[in-house]
């Protein structure tokens, strides 16, 4: 018996129903697969390093110099420091950082022997907060053989690493008075002035005078200030044999300027342009150091870093 017409209605209904609802569906399961996808990638790579991945020098010096070294570092928490999203809402603030981190560097720069140096007062109001780590470093390096610069955005992870052999693993000669003169590391978008030491030489008195002149990357209302951009730039513009000669780029940018990475398009937008990058930057367990750069609950980081180490 044929089927009646109000049947065959129903039937056609029912089938452009779910025709209807397919890309739905299939937009469902591609939603669910990436942010899986996402979530086992992110616990991959914080297992980067027992899964083979060696950010330390293979072959340490056995022996290390003993030069002056000092840790320096700025906090500003003023209204200046502070970025707003359309709507009011606080991004990328600096408020609460430094009262979670602080103890933690001064905890670490007592246990190695050095001089954690805050630079705070030096902060030029003329500028965005970040441009007066050059001030900060121009006054240590006038007492220090070697000065350790850090974001006070960073959390020393692990306590067991000391400069030296982060410094002197990538300097294989070993000697304090001579070159490099800037060792540095570098991510997907080039060098990061995040964290970095410097030498105290004539050189170096040069280039950091020559990096607080580049006024005309200074940015205001920005989650960029321009003294990063300013770096990249005066690095691009030396010549080769300067370059070879007084810069050192990390090979690994997990060495002493580990990222965290956790689930975001963003996260895997970088992961697939450049899983390379990705891999040799990323934090996993038994890393120096975290920089906290581009995150917005800064505090919130560096208390649930400072928890688990």
């Amino acid at each position: 018996m044929a089927p009646r017409l109000s049947d065959r209605c129903s039937l056609r209904r029912s089938i452009a129903k779910r025709r209807h609802l397919r890309p739905f569906l299939y937009l469902s399961i591609s939603f669910f697969l990436s942010l899986l996808f996402l979530h086992l990638t992110s616990l991959l790579l914080r297992r980067a390093n027992s899964l083979g991945r060696r950010c330390y020098p293979l072959s340490p010096p056995l022996s290390f110099p003993q030069p002056k070294i000092a840790m320096v570092t700025i906090s500003d928490e003023s209204k200046q420091s502070e970025i707003y999203y359309p709507g009011g809402w606080k991004r990328r603030s600096f408020v609460g950082v430094r009262d979670a981190v602080w103890g933690n560097k001064r905890m670490y720069a007592e246990r190695m022997g050095y001089d954690f140096v805050d630079g705070t007062e030096l902060v030029d109001r003329s500028r965005p907060p970040n441009w007066s780590k050059i001030l900060a470093v121009r006054s240590s390096l006038r007492v220090y053989d070697w000065v350790f610069w850090n974001d006070a955005d960073t959390v020393i992870t692990n306590l067991d690493v000391s400069l030296e052999r982060i410094l002197f693993g990538l300097i294989v000669h070993g000697d304090v008075n001579s070159t490099p003169d800037l060792v540095v590391t570098e991510d997907l978008n080039g060098v990061n002035s995040g964290v970095f030491f410097i030498r105290k030489s004539d050189w170096s008195e040069r280039f950091l005078e020559k990096w607080w002149d580049q006024t005309s990357f200074i940015q205001f209302g920005s989650t960029k200030s321009g003294d990063n951009a300013a770096l990249r730039h005066l690095i691009d513009s030396l010549p080769n044999e300067e370059l070879q000669l007084h810069v050192l780029i990390s090979p690994m940018q997990c060495l002493f300027n580990s990222y965290p990475w956790f689930p975001s398009w963003k996260s895997l937008y970088r992961l697939l342009v450049s899983p390379q990058k990705t891999w040799q930057g990323v934090y996993s367990d038994g890393d120096f150091i975290v920089h906290l750069a581009g995150l917005d609950d800064k505090r919130g980081w560096a208390l649930k870093l400072l928890q688990e180490v």
